[in-house]
């Protein structure tokens, strides 16, 4: 049987209440996440980490706002508000968030002409960030997804996951959206099931008993 990991998603200050880049109710999923972190064999995380010139931010590129959608070195690109830049605040873990399991942190977003969403790769996939290659070396072949946002780190990164031939589950109730449009969330839902995802919605009392069966 193979092993079984939780990968946290940028669970960062920026992406919580507070933050340059809030996502409603982020902040909401920590106790969710804390307590399911001892049912696997090993923990992860994901942590957006950009210089503060990145190119995804809006402030780079005059007379443009966060939301508008223009081309980036031939990728498309949304732009958003300066956020978890690298050794900031905003891109330091919540601290609600216990770190003390995590194994290793994936960083990511790092190259200022390219922005990530997955925890796998770059949105172009010209770099590597050497998670799928870790899980490999360490056996494991089933991956829990939760973190922030659903629609779209959580969403990239699961979809990666499961393309790479990992056993992929999102834990929706340990996640939330940024629903830049209505219907983002339930959307990227739609698309991990399609690709073969397994989305668990029920936050009830069995579902940490679940995971710990399967762990």
């Amino acid at each position: 049987m193979s092993r079984s990991a939780l990968l946290l998603v940028d669970i960062q200050n920026d992406f919580c209440p507070g933050g340059a880049l809030a996502v409603r109710e982020g902040d909401a999923i920590i106790p969710v996440v804390n307590r399911l972190q001892p049912a696997f064999f090993e923990v992860l995380a994901t942590q957006d980490w950009h210089p503060a010139a990145h190119g995804s931010f809006a402030s780079q590129h005059p007379g443009c706002t966060p939301g508008e959608r223009i081309t980036l070195f031939d990728l498309p690109q949304i732009l958003w508000p300066d956020h978890c830049v690298e050794n900031t605040w905003g891109a330091e873990f919540h601290p609600g968030l216990e770190t003390a399991r995590i194994a290793r942190v994936f960083r990511k977003g790092s190259n200022p002409h390219v922005d990530s969403y997955s925890g796998f790769y770059d949105n172009g996939r010209r770099h590597d960030t050497g998670l799928a290659a870790y899980l490999r070396e360490r056996g494991i072949g089933a991956l829990t997804v939760v973190g922030l946002a659903t629609d779209y780190c959580v969403k990239w990164t699961a979809l990666d996951a499961v393309a790479e031939g990992f056993e992929t589950t999102v834990l929706e109730p340990a996640c939330r959206g940024v629903e830049l449009s209505p219907g983002d969330v339930s959307r990227a839902l739609q698309a991990l099931q399609a690709a073969g995802v397994r989305v668990l919605a029920e936050a009830d009392a069995g579902l940490a008993e679940e995971l710990i069966e399967q762990a």
